[in-house]
């Protein structure tokens, strides 16, 4: 087993006691990340619609750090403090990720770290690297 720690400068630095991936051999673990601007680490400004985009634009500067990309992800998991803004994920993420898409699960949270409406995390496999 080769444990190897992920970081990019394109995508938020981890703003406390993680990484922002670790990959596994050709699985990597991605940490939650939320609509920060990686060059300000602040939300972006806009509506939820913005912070869904970045999230996706966060989490695709990790997957391609790694060797990858959004559409090797096998599961993703969404966090959101409105559960009513799902139908808002479905649609962006329809624009991120070709078929066949991955497992996923949506989660209703009281509350998300810097106040942000949306997070999400993943794991995602890496082609053709030990097979």
């Amino acid at each position: 087993m080769t444990k190897e720690i992920i970081s990019t400068s394109s995508a938020p630095q981890a703003i406390g006691t993680y990484s922002q991936a670790v990959k596994v051999d050709n699985t990597v673990y991605l940490s939650g990340q939320i609509p920060l601007v990686p060059a300000t680490m602040h939300l972006v400004e806009g509506d939820i619609n913005a912070q869904i985009r970045q999230v996706f634009e966060n989490l695709q500067a990790v997957c391609g750090a790694a060797g990858g990309e959004l559409n090797d992800i096998v599961k993703l998991n969404v966090y959101l403090t409105n559960l009513g803004h799902f139908p808002l994920v479905n649609q962006i993420m329809a624009e991120y990720f070709i078929e066949p898409y991955p497992a996923r699960a949506a989660i209703g949270v009281a509350a998300l770290p810097k106040d942000a409406a949306v997070e999400m995390d993943g794991v995602l496999v890496l082609k053709n690297e030990y097979y």
